[in-house]
């Protein structure tokens, strides 16, 4: 009678395994499939050297910044102005910038723009640095053709800003 049990336990312990890496499966490919086709219809964000490669959705609210970077509404467009983006530097949610406080002055970064022909923008990093929430000056406007990438710092009090100049 035990061993009965017991076989019958562990049955269902490996079906119940089998569905739960089943739907584990199935949501990290849904995943993959819904960002394959953001990087096809919206504006492209990538660091070669970080191995970072985003869409780049219109707004910083929630919704976007959980599965993508967000573009700071009012300010420049992909090639000209200054283009600002923010992304998540978490564990929690889309960890889209964890590695930004890798970059290096000189880094290349690129966005492609969403038109028919992917125009490629192409920026140099000219500079890193940390900065309190309440910074927005590096959201206006300097007179040149720049991209500004913001994260929260690993414990979220502050934030980094990456400006990159095109090239």
């Amino acid at each position: 009678m035990k061993k009965k049990v017991l076989r019958i336990t562990g049955i269902v312990m490996i079906v119940c395994g089998a569905a739960i890496l089943s739907v584990l499966a199935y949501m990290k490919i849904s995943r993959e499939l819904y960002l394959r086709k953001l990087l096809k219809e919206n504006i492209v964000f990538e660091v070669p050297g970080l191995d970072i490669k985003v869409p780049v959705l219109e707004g910083t609210d929630s919704k976007a910044l959980q599965v993508s970077a967000g573009h700071f509404e009012g300010t420049g467009s992909p090639g000209h102005g200054n283009y600002c983006i923010a992304g998540h530097n978490s564990t929690i949610y889309a960890e889209i910038f964890n590695d930004l406080d890798k970059i290096s002055i000189g880094d290349v970064m690129y966005l492609y723009d969403k038109d028919d022909s992917r125009t490629r923008y192409t920026y140099v990093v000219t500079e890193y640095r940390i900065v309190e929430p309440s910074e927005t000056s590096v959201l206006r406007d300097f007179g040149d053709d720049r991209l500004t990438v913001i994260s929260c710092t690993d414990d979220g009090k502050f934030r980094q800003v990456v400006v990159g100049i095109r090239k």
